[in-house]
């Protein structure tokens, strides 16, 4: 084995009682993000429209997904500095909790129709989230053992989709029932919450002074060769789905599907599929590895692809087609997670895991959105049958590109025969 090798994270098998702490410490701090960054997504802007706020307004809230794409600027700052003595991550979890559940009780004071104190108090929001998203994932990289990285990813999935209840849905009723200073009030209690996770968070990092350690930084992640295998996989899977994505929602209107039944088939999709298909994925993970889910996922993405470009062209009719395309697509992007972030998991090094995790899952975060932002002009200029098709092409050639990469991962097959295993 390398010495690159040697430096990733290799945590030994945990005790039962340890694992399961583990557990249940990362679902509490994965919610702990969840449920505030719904809030800002998915409650806020149908409760704006309605008060009459513009959807150029309600769209200009895009600019705060912006941190989430470029946290990875100072992701090595939150595996360099320590907040308190004996609380690394810890301490940075509960900072940023704390000062994000004042941002949601800062909302009171704005009302729900000020849309640039909203989004204003949304970026610092944005910007607290994304730090403490780093520090989360740092320490799930950290101390997951390699054979439960996958079960640590459904967990993460899993907590997303309750926070997606949490957060949005329930925000919504909430304000429907107790109005918008009863709703904050009440998601801001919630949030206090999962600090109970960041108080249980157990950390070996060496207390400053004691011993020398190198400097985290995105070089370092750069000079690494198996780091860069990885980030070229990161940069290629999920090339095509943003295509997709930012289109199907509008697809459904123009397919004449109405605007409920498109809202309860999102909704019941992220629920169903975020418990499900995380679960279903760590399963799979373990059993089958990596390499195989990547490229059994990224057929079937294909597959869903294809089905929406033939419903397009007029080669199948019908609604049920595309209600089963989009249902299963949703599943497909909660078990893609799974995967890539145990791949991601894998070159992780011990001393900078925050830094090294956040480049990658960045990366994919940025060829997403890059194709989000193509799929409008695309389908205006060239037909949503042109952008389906072209979507379906370069799904199948990531897929094959993926699965040639990491048949030559060293980090993870020394040996390059493409037998890549979770456990």
């Amino acid at each position: 084995m390398s010495s690159a090798t040697e430096s990733a994270v290799m945590p030994a098998a945990l005790a039962p009682r340890q694992r399961y702490r583990l557990f249940a410490v990362l679902g509490g701090l994965y919610l702990a993000q969840a449920i505030p960054s719904y809030l800002f997504v998915a409650a806020l802007p149908p409760i704006m429209r309605e008060l009459g706020v513009s959807r150029t307004a309600i769209g200009a809230m895009s600019i705060l997904l912006l941190p989430l794409v470029l946290k990875f600027i100072w992701a090595p700052w939150v595996d360099r500095i320590r907040p308190f003595a004996r609380a690394h991550r810890a301490g940075w979890v509960l900072i940023t909790q704390s000062l994000t559940i004042l941002a949601i009780l800062a909302l009171i004071m704005v009302g729900p129709t000020e849309v640039n104190a909203i989004i204003a108090i949304g970026f610092v929001a944005s910007l607290l989230i994304s730090t403490q998203d780093i520090a989360t994932d740092g320490y799930a990289a950290k101390y997951l053992p390699e054979a439960d990285r996958a079960i640590g990813n459904a967990i993460q999935g899993g907590s997303v989709a309750f926070g997606v209840v949490i957060g949005g849905t329930l925000g919504l009723v909430l304000y429907h029932h107790i109005g918008w200073t009863g709703m904050l009030v009440t998601i801001a209690a919630i949030s206090l919450l999962p600090l109970v996770a960041a108080a249980m968070m157990r950390e070996d990092d060496p207390v400053p002074g004691t011993a020398p350690a190198p400097r985290p930084s995105i070089r370092a992640f750069m000079r690494r060769p198996e780091a860069r295998q990885i980030l070229w996989i990161a940069l290629t899977y999920r090339a095509s789905e943003g295509l997709v994505k930012a289109m199907e929602g509008s697809y459904l209107v123009d397919a004449g599907i109405p605007l409920d039944q498109i809202g309860y088939l999102s909704g019941l999709s992220a629920t169903t599929a975020g418990l499900a298909g995380s679960a279903i994925a760590a399963w799979m993970v373990k059993r089958q590895g990596l390499s195989f889910v990547l490229a059994l996922l990224g057929g079937m993405r294909t597959v869903c692809f294809a089905l929406f470009a033939a419903h397009a062209l007029g080669a199948v009719v019908g609604v049920w087609p595309l209600f089963g395309a989009a249902g299963f697509q949703t599943l497909i992007r909660y078990m893609e997670i799974v995967a890539l972030y145990s791949l991601f998991m894998a070159v992780t090094t011990s001393e900078q895991p925050g830094t090294d995790f956040t480049i990658l899952a960045c990366a994919q975060l940025l060829v997403y959105l890059a194709g989000s932002m193509l799929a409008g002009k695309l389908a205006d200029a060239m037909g949503y049958g042109f952008l389906f098709a072209l979507a379906t092409a370069i799904s199948a050639i990531a897929v094959i590109a993926t699965v040639r990469m990491l048949s030559q991962a060293t980090i993870m097959n020394p040996a390059g025969d493409g037998a890549i295993k979770a456990g």
